[in-house]
Parts: C-alpha cells; sequence; structure tokens
C-alpha cells in the first residue's frame, strides 16, 4: 500500500459516506426512513438488490472459490432467475396492495400477531448474524494489509455504515449503492483487465481458458444426484430457487428494497433486471477467480495465501521450518513442471500430467496445513478468502490496489447497510410499535427506527468481533440462511396458498421445523442448500396436518 493507494481509498470511502449522510438527511416520517418515500426507479431498485446481495464476501471469497474449485459454484445461482420471477408475479402485488412497510406485517393479518412476531424474530437472528459476518469479511483483508488488530477494524468499518445509514435510513441506503456498485464494476473490469495483461505474450484469453480447463476450472455444470457435492445443477435449481425466493421474497432486508419503488410495475422492473444481471455477474466474477489461477500457472504461488500461516513458520522451531520448506520446493518443482507442461501443448498425455500434478499438488498443501495448524492452532488454514487479496496486494500497479480494495469495502458497506436498516426498520415497526399500546407520533418512530439500527450496528461488530473463518465465508452466510430461510418461505406460501391453514397451527409448526432444520445441519445429514427446500416443505405439511386434526378446522 503506497500512499496514492491510501488516497484512492479513503477518499472513494468518505465521499460514500458523506454523500449519503448528506444527500438524505431529515427524514420526518416512517414512510421516509423506512420506505424511502416510495421515490425509487426500477435502475435504482435493481442496483440496490444487486448490492445488498453482493457484499465483500461475493469480491472476496468467490474468486477463491473459482481458484480452488474452478466454475461450479455459478450452479448456486441457477435458480435466481425462477425465483425473481415467481417473486414478481406472487410476492410484490401483495405487498404494495396491502402498502405494508416490512414483510411480516401481511402474516398478522393472515395468521395473527404471534406468527407475525415469530417470523419477524427468526429474520432477526439470522440476519443479525450475517451482518456481523458482513463486517468481518472485510476486517481480514485490512488485517493482512495493516497489520491492525480484527477488532479494531470491525469498529471502524462498522461505525462508517452505521454513520449515513442512521441518518438516513432506507434513501440513504439505496443512493450509496449506486456508487458503490459504480466503484465494484470499474474495479472488476480493471483487475480482470489486467490480469490478463499480465499473462505471457503468446497466452491469449482462449488459451488462458484451455489452460484452465486442463486443471478442471472450467467444468460449469454438474448433472450429478451425489448428495455429497454442494453445487450441481439440481441443487441450484431446486434448493436455489428456494433459497433465492425466500431470500428475495421474505428477507426485509431485500425487501425494503423493492418497497420503495415508485410504483409496482418499478419494483417489478427493478427485480427482473436484478435476476437478468445476477448470474452473468457471478459468472465473470468466478472467471476472475479462474484467470489469477492461470495467471498463478506462470508465477509463483504461495503452499498457504493466508499471510498469517507464513509469520506462524517463521516463528517456530528449525525442524519445522526445514520441514515447510521441504513442500514449498516440492511444490515449486511441481508448479515448474506443469508451465512447462503448457508451454509443450496440452496434449491429452500433458493434460493428464498437469493434473497428477495437481492432485500431488494438493496433497502437498494439505500436508502444509497440519504443520501450521500443529505450530498455531488459532492460523486460519483454510486459504480461499485470501487468495484475491493475494494478488491484489503483490500484482497490482500503485493505485489500483486502492482502488480493488474500494470495491471489497464499498461491496461490505453496501451490503450491510441494508442489513442494518431492516434489521431497525423490523425491530421498530413488527415487534416495538406492535406491541406499544400507547401511539406516539411519527417522528418518535422514526427517532426509534434509529435507535434500533445504532443498537443492530453495535451488535454486528460484537458478532464481527467474534467471528470466525468457516470453510469459506461466502459458503457461511449462505448456511446461516439456509437453516432459517426455508422456514420463513414456507410460512408465506401457506399465507399465500393455503387459505383453511390458521395462526395457531402455523405458530406450532414453524418452531417444530425450526428446531428439526437446526437437528439436521448439525448432523450434516443433508448439503446445505437442500435445508431451503427441506425447512419449506416441512412447516408447509406440518401446519396442514396440526390444521386439519385442530377443533378448529
Amino acid at each position: 500500500m503506497q500512499l496514492v493507494d491510501w488516497i484512492v481509498l479513503s477518499v472513494t470511502l468518505l465521499f460514500i459516506v458523506l454523500y449519503g449522510a448528506w444527500k438524505t438527511r431529515g427524514s420526518k416520517n416512517v414512510e421516509d426512513y423506512i420506505k424511502g418515500g416510495n421515490e425509487s426507479k426500477w435502475w435504482t431498485i435493481g442496483l440496490s438488490v444487486m448490492a445488498t446481495q453482493a457484499s465483500a464476501i461475493t469480491f472476496l471469497s468467490t474468486p477463491g472459490q473459482a481458484f480452488h474449485s474452478g466454475m461450479g459454484f455459478v450452479q448456486f445461482y441457477f435458480g435466481l432467475p425462477i425465483a425473481m420471477v415467481i417473486i414478481c408475479l406472487v410476492f410484490i402485488p401483495i405487498y404494495h396492495r396491502l402498502k405494508v412497510y416490512t414483510a411480516y406485517e401481511y402474516l398478522e393479518g393472515r395468521f395473527d400477531q404471534k406468527t407475525r412476531t415469530l417470523t419477524a424474530i427468526l429474520f432477526l437472528i439470522q440476519r443479525g448474524l450475517a451482518a456481523g459476518i458482513t463486517i468481518f469479511a472485510p476486517a481480514i483483508i485490512l488485517s493482512a494489509v495493516l497489520g491492525w488488530d480484527l477488532i479494531t477494524l470491525n469498529i471502524i468499518i462498522g461505525v462508517l455504515v452505521i454513520i449515513y445509514t442512521v441518518s438516513g435510513g432506507t434513501k440513504a441506503v439505496s443512493v450509496t449503492q449506486k456508487q458503490q456498485m459504480a466503484v465494484i464494476f470499474a474495479g472488476m473490469f480493471v483487475a480482470f483487465y489486467l490480469i490478463l495483461q499480465y499473462l505471457p505474450d503468446d497466452i491469449t484469453f482462449t488459451k488462458a481458458l484451455e489452460i484452465a480447463g486442463a486443471s478442471d476450472k472450467m467444468k460449469v455444470l454438474d448433472f450429478s444426484w451425489d448428495l455429497n457435492n454442494r453445487y450441481t445443477v439440481w441443487t441450484g435449481i431446486l434448493g436455489g430457487t428456494f433459497l433465492m425466493l425466500s431470500y428475495f421474497g421474505t428477507d426485509q432486508s431485500q425487501v425494503q428494497r423493492y418497497l420503495s419503488g415508485k410504483s409496482l410495475r418499478e419494483s417489478q422492473l427493478g427485480l427482473i433486471f436484478n435476476g437478468l444481471l445476477k448470474v452473468p455477474m457471478q459468472f465473470f466474477i468466478l472467471l476472475v477467480g479462474v484467470m489469477v489461477f492461470v495467471f498463478y500457472q506462470f508465477n509463483p504461488s504461495p503452499l498457504n495465501f493466508n499471510p498469517k500461516s507464513g509469520e506462524a513458520i517463521a516463528n517456530s522451531n528449525l525442524e519445522t521450518i526445514e520441514q515447510y520448506i521441504k513442500l514449498e520446493e516440492e511444490h515449486r518443482f511441481i508448479e515448474g513442471r506443469k508451465k512447462a507442461l503448457i508451454f509443450e501443448g496440452l496434449t491429452p498425455e500433458n493434460v493428464a500430467q498437469i493434473q497428477e500434478f495437481n492432485e500431488q499438488d494438493k496433497v502437498l498443501k494439505e500436508e502444509a496445513k497440519t504443520i501450521i495448524s500443529k505450530v498455531d492452532p488459532l492460523v486460519e488454514t483454510n486459504d480461499k478468502d485470501y487468495v484475491f487479496i493475494h494478488f491484489i496486494l503483490n500484482n497490482l500497479p500503485k493505485g489500483l490496489i486502492g482502488l480493488l480494495l474500494a470495491v471489497i469495502l464499498s461491496a461490505a458497506m453496501s451490503s450491510t447497510a441494508s442489513e442494518l436498516n431492516a434489521l431497525g426498520g423490523t425491530t421498530a415497526i413488527d415487534l416495538y410499535k406492535r406491541n406499544t399500546k400507547i401511539e406516539y407520533s411519527e417522528e418518535h418512530y422514526v427517532k426509534m427506527s434509529k435507535w434500533f439500527t445504532l443498537g443492530w450496528g453495535i451488535l454486528a461488530i460484537l458478532v464481527a468481533c467474534i467471528a470466525d473463518l468457516f470453510d469459506n465465508l461466502i459458503q457461511l452466510v449462505n448456511i446461516i440462511g439456509s437453516i432459517f430461510y426455508g422456514n420463513v418461505l414456507g410460512i408465506f406460501l401457506l399465507a399465500f396458498f393455503i387459505k383453511f391453514v390458521k395462526g395457531n397451527a402455523v405458530f406450532i409448526a414453524a418452531i417444530i421445523t425450526q428446531l428439526i432444520i437446526i437437528g439436521v445441519w448439525y448432523i450434516d445429514w443433508l448439503p446445505y442448500l437442500w435445508l431451503n427446500a427441506l425447512g419449506c416443505g416441512l412447516v408447509m405439511l406440518l401446519a396442514i396436518l396440526i390444521q386439519s386434526t385442530s377443533k378448529e378446522n
């Protein structure tokens, strides 16, 4: 990080924070603060929806996912366009007709207050945890760059988001997200262009794809029914559709984005825009990760991308250092042989040898992880989330390092802002206002929404401070969502389509379902994407059975 990088990073982030706070100051009523005055155009809604989902984790973890596992992760998003069409036809018209502030308001009219409260609480739990992770992800990056402790960084990032989110509410979130998405798209295209420029002169883009394909990085579609495989066409279309329906249709952090639409049509167009652009965007981000993999076929790469692992080894005993150095030498030998084979030509024999060398390299990396864990159990050996940032810090020119860090932090701020905005609004409307017997003024509820937003911001910072790396951060966020989303989606589908089911049956079924889903996840019986379909189907089935045997029927 040079002075120019600090200037680019600081100016970009401060402009977004200050502009968002200034542009949307002075909300006087709940409709302005929570629904943005219903002034948003379709492109603002589309970008805001996309920015809410595309957190720093997307730009931090996804390239690393592609580096290690290839393009198959894009299948996770195959259900998204299907979900967008269903939400536009079913969910949005109901929300707009009833003029609700939150998705959970509708459930009280359809069922009862306790079902509304339970569903809102399920949202608050999972989204509160996710907000902490979206703060924690970029803190890891800056920790590697600055050498600061994670707690300090979590507080700094959280406070930046809290400033304009508390100040301007939904409108501030929407205004800043357009700028953040502009920074994000610009930064990722620049990174992609530079990676291609850094490849050897005779390696074209087409040749780079062939090189990636030789290492099985370009396998996009998997039609197998293997439940041990997390990402297949079927998990994407079936499990992904349920997850996306739950997330975009019932998660207030997304619902609040399109409830701010100027009209029903603007909200629907915004979601369709997101549905058309999201899968290509994720494909492109994965492709960036694959190109980083190709780059490291011609340039040295570390055994482990986490810089803390190198520090741990350097501070260990001589025997361990020598053992690790031996692994590094074998790793470099494999890199050299693969590079020679690529230049010789990707004949079937050479491709087979490259894949054999890849397997040997995986074994070396696992051995390295074992050594690192023995030296310092606190060092995270899973390095997927460090791959892209390692490339940025070690290869990009001055100024562009600051831009790419601004990309990742802008994504973190945009996603976290939406989450805090929704958490504060849901707490104020679904819990506080609904359960307060005294009727207060509009200014009072705006003030309480701000206090609740601040409170959730502080809680998210605390979650970030105790968070730790999982198998992959982007997977962790989706796992948390999958544990709760299916249940919530099932409640909404019952409300929309199964008219004879009443509130008591749904309430009991939802509690039972949530306990079962947590148990299934804990024993690791199903891939997490299938939890969405299981939770949705289970709560609907139980509610129907309970209602059918009830005296209320």
